[in-house]
């Protein structure tokens, strides 16, 4: 499986829970690399951009209204599978329905109030990175961890 990259945001329940660093430790442990991250408010005209298949949808203001409610911290994480990978650690969106284990599962009791939004494919993660990150803002590395994550040949 070749190496992804996918966008990640930690949405202001998370930071208001203050559970960043235990979502973020997750994906480190699980052997994903961070290579963009920065903390920033989203305005309503970054809501409409990242949401934009939504906006026409009847829950959009209660998601935009959420969604730039407080900071969040936008991430891309690199490694084989990124995608899938986040996508599996999260769980359901409802983290009523999510697993033990997964991050929803563990973490979260609501639907809207699910902590985390992780690119579902990748298109999405191709069109989401360019939102929030110019190319200069992704650092690209290599770390002494590296061969113990994954063998070569998942590159």
């Amino acid at each position: 499986m070749p190496l992804e990259r996918t966008f990640v945001l930690l949405k202001p329940d998370a930071v208001a829970r203050k559970l960043t660093g235990e979502i973020l430790g997750r994906f480190e442990r699980k052997g994903l690399k961070t290579i963009a991250m920065k903390l920033l408010k989203v305005t309503p005209e970054l809501s409409k951009r990242h949401y934009a298949e939504h906006v026409s949808k009847s829950f959009y203001p209660m998601l935009e209204e959420f969604i730039t409610s407080g900071p969040v911290i936008a991430l891309v994480l690199e490694g084989p599978g990124a995608i899938g990978v986040v996508r599996t650690m999260l769980g359901p969106t409802n983290g009523r329905d999510a697993a033990p284990g997964t991050i929803r599962g563990d973490l979260g009791l609501s639907r809207q109030m699910n902590m985390v939004h992780g690119s579902d494919g990748p298109e999405a993660a191709a069109r989401e990175i360019p939102i929030y990150f110019q190319p200069e803002e992704i650092v690209s590395h290599s770390a002494s961890l590296d061969p113990w994550s994954y063998a070569g040949d998942e590159k």
